[in-house]
């Protein structure tokens, strides 16, 4: 049974990179319908893939709400999408903030420092969006902080969904260049990801993912 389940969370994951590499077809080929489609299933199907790893609720919500924001921002309800994002963001920082970690605040202050320096690049050329920008990228900013407090691979996830924004953040500013679509994709594929795999190992270790453990584990390994 446990090899059975394997074999179809892997099938799952696998759907999932599968998508996120025709995401970047579409793009490098400017299919727009393919694109899309493509976009819009990836969450989904991340969402489907942990909860055939039995993923913390929080994480699932954080994968549904970001499923939503792709299909919103698909439309012309763009704020409602940033807001389904924001809430992403608010569960990761839940799910994260719950768990032992090392808190260091140096690890507070390079982010900071890459924070103000975005906002401080990109405000100029984003006009009446300035405000809101640099309120999403802030929440942005703590989700990569208490992600990496956790742990280098939580860490990473958090940090790749910073520059994948980021860079969204630079088209509006009237930044672009070549290539920034398919960087944008692949940024936020792999950061949903390793945010999700990085919650994950410690639901396999049989370590609580919401609230912090009475006592320091016994015998347990990351």
């Amino acid at each position: 049974m446990r090899l059975g389940q394997l074999a179809n969370g892997r099938r799952r994951l696998a759907a999932y990179w599968g998508a996120t590499v025709v995401q970047v077809v579409a793009i490098a080929c400017d299919a727009k319908a393919l694109k899309q489609a493509s976009k819009v299933s990836l969450m989904p199907l991340l969402l489907s893939w942990s909860r055939s790893e039995k993923a913390p609720p929080l994480i699932q919500a954080a994968l549904l709400a970001s499923a939503a924001g792709d299909l919103l921002l698909e439309t012309d309800l763009q704020l409602a999408g940033i807001a389904a994002f924001a809430a992403a963001h608010v569960c990761y920082l839940a799910v994260y903030l719950g768990k032992p970690g090392q808190r260091s605040w140096r690890v507070v202050a390079a982010y900071g420092a890459l924070w103000a320096a975005l906002v401080a690049v990109l405000s100029p050329g984003l006009g009446g969006q300035r405000v809101p920008v640099a309120a999403y990228a802030l929440l942005l900013t703590a989700t990569a902080i208490v992600s990496r407090w956790h742990s280098p691979r939580s860490g990473l996830g958090g940090t790749l969904f910073l520059i994948s924004d980021a860079l969204i953040a630079m088209r509006l500013a009237g930044h672009n260049f070549r290539g920034r679509g398919i960087l944008v994709m692949t940024t936020y594929a792999a950061g949903q990801y390793f945010l999700t795999s990085g919650a994950l190992r410690d639901t396999a270790a049989g370590r609580p993912v919401n609230n912090p453990p009475d006592g320091p584990p016994k015998n347990q390994s990351r």
